[in-house]
């Protein structure tokens, strides 16, 4: 690993995912601690909210009584904010600050009110989490404020802000910390995540669009332009794909100065002499669920695939990928058993009672409605049983291909499976992420990590980059990378179930083949070889404060 070309003394990185596992930011901040505390030891702190209570402790931090403790001793904060100290459970073992927040609230207001005169930020239209996330990065502006004096404002500090969620804590350190180094990140812009959830084409039309007067459509005017003014006012503004750089520039009005690919750490794939065994044992768990579903018995060579992702209907491509599993189904020369499973969490309410009965008794028979695996409060609104449904998916005797929609967070205690994710990925034969609205994409690339070849899209940052890398193949990267744009929807669906077939009769050989390429490419994509674009970016944000008196 190359040292960086520049020092700072502190680095500040805010978030709300910091020990707070809500989605794919937690990913990219907990596999780059490490490469971080490698280059720097200890200079890193992260700082997420403490929403945490004594009856629901977070399972990712774990508090101490040292670490910055001559600060902590003449800490003044407003009351009601508190911190806790310690350390985030993961490789690395980072510094990490939590924030209880809620008592700032009653500031907004005023908050609010500076935050229009100094940077035209729109709060009147504010609703949902905003009060929540301007809270949170208030509140956390004021510890990195703090320490800063604490330890002296002559020193090189950069605080860097993950999303629109810290936006406010940004430009509270720009206006009240002029020395310290700014840096803000956009995994994926409010409006842009809004426009394609709304079912509004973005990438045709994106040279028409206006990000401020969309925000007026939509009704996103305090989230839009609290993100549009971070993005202006940092020192240095980064997003994760050239996809994304593009959609910032329109619509935030600013370039990214840099494009900082998330990295990648593979920990949790079992080394070789585990590997099969692993592998076994998650085909095991996933046709005996399967079977204890349908009532059928599934062979060896049954050919298991996966989507998975956020319930993003449109934007993670779930409408594609069952639409390309009803093609699947349709066709004649289809002789083998395919069992597809859609791993997207919803509003569970518990495991179904005849589901872990069939698994206990070992019947053979089916349950009624056999396509779902847990119950849901609101099943019949649910777009994905609603689109299973509608596209005729009944798992009955007669058909060759089954879809199960696993409906759970897969943490190991779901009732049912019982096991992770991540220790069901592996049994996969495939997976299929045709997104549509993908700044990065971490599933793909966690797929591969364990050998599982992938199909995803162009419009994914993740695409893009295997694109750029020219190894768009099962052969090259156990990747393909299947061009995607507004208006060739059913082209993809053609595509994807084509693609299936001929990898569902490829040869172990070839199978074995796709699976070393795959483990390869995800190893390129390790924070050793990305965490060089967050040193140009620390670079330039460092450059661009010390020009300021």
């Amino acid at each position: 690993m190359n040292k960086a070309t520049y020092s700072y003394d502190l680095l500040f990185e805010t978030s709300w995912e910091v020990c707070n596992k809500v989605g794919g930011i937690y990913t990219v901040l907990s596999t780059k601690a490490r490469t971080l505390q490698k280059q720097n030891k200890d200079k890193t702190i992260f700082i997420g909210p403490d929403v945490w209570s004594e009856d629901n402790r977070s399972p990712y931090f774990t508090e101490s009584k040292t670490v910055l403790s001559d600060w902590k001793k003449k800490l003044s904060l407003p009351e009601g904010v508190s911190v806790k100290v310690g350390r985030w459970n993961i490789p690395g073992k980072p510094i990490v600050i939590l924030v209880k927040f809620d008592a700032l609230y009653k500031v907004k207001d005023e908050l609010y009110g500076q935050m229009w005169n100094n940077f035209r930020v729109d709060s009147l239209h504010a609703y949902g989490d905003y009060d929540e996330a301007c809270a949170f990065s208030h509140a956390a502006a004021l510890v990195i404020e703090s320490i800063c004096k604490y330890k002296g404002l002559d020193k090189q500090y950069i605080a860097h802000f993950d999303e629109w969620t810290t936006g406010m804590g940004l430009l509270y350190v720009k206006l009240h910390l002029p020395k310290v180094a700014t840096v803000f990140t956009t995994h994926a812009t409010s409006i842009g995540r809004s426009i394609c959830g709304n079912g509004k084409p973005l990438y045709d039309y994106l040279n028409g669009y206006n990000g401020d007067q969309m925000a007026s459509e939509l009704n996103m005017q305090s989230k839009h332009s609290l993100e549009k003014a971070a993005a202006i006012n940092a020192d240095c503004f980064t997003t994760v794909s050239d996809i994304t750089a593009i959609e910032c520039k329109q619509l935030l009005e600013r370039t990214p100065d840099v494009v900082t690919p998330n990295g990648f750490e593979d920990d949790f794939v079992p080394k070789a002499t585990k590997f099969n065994k692993a592998r076994i044992a998650a085909r095991r768990c996933l046709l005996e669920r399967a079977s204890a579903l349908t009532g059928k018995q599934y062979d060896d060579d049954t050919f298991v695939l996966t989507t998975s992702g956020r319930c993003e209907f449109r934007n993670k491509g779930i409408d594609l990928f069952l639409d390309s599993i009803k093609l699947l189904q349709e066709r004649n020369d289809l002789n083998k058993k395919v069992v597809a499973f859609v791993m997207v969490p919803g509003w569970v309410k518990g495991p179904r009672v005849d589901v872990v009965n069939a698994l206990q008794e070992n019947t053979n028979s089916a349950v009624n409605d056999p396509i779902i695996t847990h119950e849901l409060n609101n099943y019949y609104e649910d777009p994905i049983v609603n689109a299973i449904h509608r596209l005729g998916f009944s798992n009955g005797k007669d058909r060759s291909i089954d879809v199960i929609y696993v409906p759970c967070y897969l943490d190991g205690n779901d009732g049912v499976f019982d096991m992770t994710y991540y220790d069901l990925l592996i049994g996969m034969d495939s997976t299929v992420f045709p997104s549509y609205y993908e700044p990065w994409g971490y599933t793909p690339l966690e797929s591969i990590a364990f050998g599982v070849p992938t199909v995803t899209t162009s419009l994914s940052g993740f695409g893009q980059w295997i694109l750029h890398q020219d190894i768009n193949s099962f052969e090259k990267s156990g990747v393909s990378v299947i061009n995607r744009t507004d208006s060739n929807y059913w082209e993809v669906v053609n595509k994807i179930a084509n693609t299936l077939i001929s990898i569902m009769y490829d040869s172990e050989i070839l199978r074995k083949q796709y699976a070393d390429a795959a483990r390869k490419t995800a190893s390129t994509a390790s924070w050793s070889n990305f965490i060089k674009y967050y040193d140009e970016a620390y670079s330039l944000a460092l450059k661009s404060a010390s020009k300021r008196k």
